[in-house]
């Protein structure tokens, strides 16, 4: 294809009415198999089931197509659509760009560990950028199901689970994908995903039931995805499981009264991979055609690769099931997208564009800043970092340490090739002068293989470990830390054991780990610990015995600088955890929005729940470490009585009392006293990540209005503010000290 420049490909703004009347034009000359096929999703890999994609493309059966990442491809199949097809309607190419396209980006978990809305917002411009040259048009993220259940395996797409929080970092996801302009050839479409509930699957098992209340679909699991549509999201993508029995897919109360009716949503709701076809395996419909029957009297606008709606749409209009003009009204949408980003215009994409978009140095820097941000510093006993330049013999030690698959994270794009700067890498650049071993202990594995290894595997499997090799393998990391003069561990997770089908029964180190961890600890030599994962972890021996302790995600292409730069103390960590730490996996879900039983922790009466251990986080949300102190003081609330509706700022003084600048996160959280409902001790309702110079003190302000106030209510069955009294707190984490009041009045 010809090359282009951004100049020539800019495309007018229509107005609403303009794109409406293209859309019923195109309606007019468009046959009923094809406007059936617009609602099609044709999966262009060859793993996928169903006709080839060209000849669905051919015969004007498909309205998009994803798992293909390709740029000379997706131009061969655009053609076939523009030129071939009978009404040339061009194409969405889709495909998942979670955390980068080719430039890697802390996982989005970790971005929310940011608490800065700035680093999704940039990064996923970027990775917009990239996977926009590449010829892709719509990406099937954010993911922003709250979770809080960390042996879900998803957690690490999402915002940890705080409902505020995941709707600060969801409406900035979306920003950064889609910009402010569907024109833009630099942006892509945004997909709020998974609607809706699917973090609450029963034992944190993935694709497992979901049952929840009124309530909490409303106070906690919804909020996320009105940010996103308020945000002015283009897509959404419905859930796999059931929720309360009806599967997500197939749930009119969700893709109709909520998102259509509540909500005003005005783009298109695709399904997950299948999900349409999987209604009759999931017993919701008898057979294919009560499947697609049942998708589209919900409102799911496009089947994702089932291939239910192209089998079964026409009959259902032919047997008076379903009308032509409820196929057009899910279509209307899908045809609308396509006038507003100018693909009638611009089809086809340049072919040498990506190559020079992805070697743009500010991308990588962009991910190394992103990483920085997100790292959250757990423990520094003894004020052990940030570690001297100066030292001259460093053990870099275990199997996170020199891979760049862990480094990089679970959810890379399909046919990506990992080129991250590992730990080992990073640490080595840093130390230039000094003598920087490396043994990687006994390899890790899942005790049971993802699917996604054999349907993404290139080559056969490596074998496992052979037990001798393991503690052949154990031993020779001893030996070289014990003769080093400082250890830097680095464990976790890989890729694979975090993401889709990766839930987990224990959330312990996984393999010798932990073995490892003590043998090298008991050597006596000054230990960092630095973590690789998508989940959080039960490190209750590691935070009693390990002097540091770095919770570094899995943070990009750009992550083993970006530990280096924290670990020697060119950047000072300012993250906090977005979900809490349990201590056992067995004491998930644990978060700290938790309501008041009537034997509340300070009560003389406390059972502490468990008679074998205490069900409080290791590390709570929220929590997070710097290289400096920080003092908050002078908590004030502009009026102590407000009437129902009104706002007030709520202000406090926080001051660096340390010897470094540094970054605190602001939390403010709020506790209803009474009400027609019983509310959650404690609930999150405004941050601020700011910086202080030594010394300096700013006064950081937040106003608390019917939006934070407000909650959905059991008893009243809808949106309520009371009048009653407020605790109010402000500090570093959720369990900051700083107390006032504040009293509502009818």
């Amino acid at each position: 294809m010809n090359k282009t420049t951004k100049a020539e490909t800019a495309v007018s703004i229509l107005t609403e009415s303009e794109v409406a009347e293209r859309v019923e034009a195109l309606l007019r000359q468009m046959s009923l198999e094809e406007k059936i096929g617009q609602l099609n999703q044709v999966g262009g890999a060859d793993f996928a089931p169903g006709p080839k994609a060209e000849e669905q493309i051919r015969a004007g059966s498909a309205g998009s197509v994803l798992w293909v990442n390709d740029t000379k491809r997706f131009n061969e199949l655009q053609k076939i659509a523009v030129e071939e097809s009978p009404s040339g309607i061009p194409l969405l190419f889709a495909l998942d760009v979670i955390h980068g396209y080719q430039t890697i980006f802390p996982v989005p978990l970790a971005m929310a560990a940011s608490w800065d809305t700035a680093v999704p917002e940039k990064s996923q411009a970027v990775a917009a950028k990239e996977a926009r040259a590449a010829g892709i048009h719509w990406t099937f993220a954010p993911m922003i199901d709250i979770a809080r259940d960390a042996r879900w395996g998803r957690i690490v797409e999402g915002a940890g689970e705080d409902p505020y929080l995941g709707s600060a970092m969801a409406a900035a996801q979306v920003r950064g994908f889609q910009g402010s302009d569907m024109t833009d050839p630099e942006r892509v479409l945004a997909c709020a995903k998974h609607f809706a509930g699917y973090g609450a699957s029963d034992g944190g098992r993935d694709y497992d039931p979901v049952y929840l209340s009124d309530t909490q679909l409303r106070n906690i699991y919804l909020p996320p995805f009105a940010a996103a549509v308020k945000a002015g999201v283009a897509t959404l993508m419905s859930a796999y499981m059931d929720l309360n029995d009806v599967p997500a897919s197939g749930n009119r109360f969700l893709l109709r009264q909520v998102l259509r009716q509540e909500w005003g949503f005005d783009g298109f709701v695709v399904s997950d991979a299948f999900a349409v076809g999987n209604m009759v395996i999931q017993g919701h419909a008898r057979d294919g055609r009560e499947a697609a029957l049942r998708g589209i009297q919900a409102g799911l606008n496009m089947d994702m690769s089932s291939y239910t709606y192209t089998e079964q749409a026409a009959g259902l209009v032919a047997d008076g099931a379903v009308t032509v003009s409820e196929i057009e009204d899910l279509m209307r949408p899908i045809l609308a997208i396509k006038v507003k980003m100018g693909l009638f215009e611009h089809p086809y994409v340049d072919e040498d564009l990506l190559a020079a978009v992805v070697a743009r140095p500010e991308h990588r820097q962009a991910a190394r800043w992103a990483a920085q941000r997100s790292m959250v510093l757990l423990k520094n006993e003894g004020g052990l970092l940030p570690l001297k330049k100066d030292i001259k013999n460093v053990a870099v030690i275990g199997p996170l340490a020199d891979s760049m698959e862990s480094t990089e994270g679970s959810w890379m794009v399909f046919g990506h090739t990992p080129a991250a700067v590992t730990v080992l890498a990073g640490i080595r650049a840093k130390l230039q002068d000094a003598q920087v071993t490396y043994a990687p202990g006994p390899e890790i594995r899942r005790d049971i293989p993802s699917w996604f290894e054999s349907l993404m595997a290139e080559e056969a499997p490596k074998q496992p470990q052979t037990a001798e090799d393991a503690e052949l393998a154990f031993q020779t990391a001893v030996e070289t830390a014990r003769a080093a003069e400082l250890v830097v561990m680095v464990l976790g997770e890989t890729a694979l054991m975090a993401g889709e089908a990766a839930s987990r029964a224990s959330l312990d180190f996984p393999g010798r780990q932990a073995e490892l961890l003590k043998a090298v600890s008991d050597l006596g030599k000054p230990v960092v610990l630095v973590l690789l994962n998508g989940r959080p972890l039960s490190i209750n021996w590691a935070a009693e015995h390990i002097p540091a302790i770095l919770e570094a995600w899995e943070p990009g292409t750009e992550g083993g600088h970006a530990v280096a730069d924290v670990l020697f103390g060119e950047v000072n960590p300012g993250g906090k955890l977005p979900v809490s730490f349990p201590r056992k996996g067995s004491h998930a879900p644990l978060y700290y929005a938790r309501n008041l039983t009537h034997s509340p922790e300070d009560s003389p009466m406390y059972n502490p729940r468990y008679w074998d251990g205490l069900p409080v986080p290791l590390y709570p949300f929220g929590f997070g470490l710097s290289y400096t102190t920080f003092a908050f003081s002078n908590l004030k609330v502009s009026a102590p009585q407000v009437r129902v509706n009104d706002t007030v700022t709520v202000s406090v003084d926080v001051a660096n009392t340390g010897e470094v600048a540094g970054d605190e996160v602001v939390q403010l959280y709020i506790h209803q006293k009474w009400g027609s409902d019983s509310r959650p001790m404690r609930e999150l309702k405004g941050f601020k990540r700011i910086t202080l110079q030594p010394g300096e003190t700013k006064t950081v302000t937040f106003q608390l209005g019917p939006d934070e106030l407000k909650y959905w209510s059991t008893n009243a069955g809808q949106w309520i503010q009371e009048a009653a009294e407020f605790d109010i707190w402000v500090g570093a984490d959720s369990l900051a000290a700083l107390h006032t009041e504040l009293e509502v009045v009818a």
